[in-house]
């Protein structure tokens, strides 16, 4: 069951919105907090970037044994990529 409570804030002529108490409180919303606005299907959702939230993606892209992490496969592409490049070189250089 989904549950929705409405709270209603203004828009300053700066563009400015006051986050009602409640929710900073509910949400951790401190002076100097990053809030995300992001657009979906007509509505904003505003995430406010907490710890708490950015700590919620922790292992969420770990890797399983014997898997390589996106890094390891990047790092590997360049390499080959830069070898490449290096042999591609030394053949012009020896025309």
């Amino acid at each position: 069951m989904v549950t929705i409570n409405t709270e209603t804030a203004y828009v300053t002529s700066k563009g400015q919105v006051v986050v009602p108490a409640r929710l900073r409180r509910k949400f951790g919303i401190k002076e100097g907090t990053r809030l995300n606005f992001t657009e979906e299907n007509g509505r904003i959702i505003v995430q406010p970037l907490t710890k708490e939230y950015i700590s919620s993606f922790r292992g969420i892209f770990k890797t399983k044994p014997g898997e390589k992490s996106a890094v390891q496969e990047l790092l590997e592409d360049r390499a080959a990529e830069r070898a490449r490049e290096d042999r591609k070189i030394a053949e012009d250089r020896r025309k």
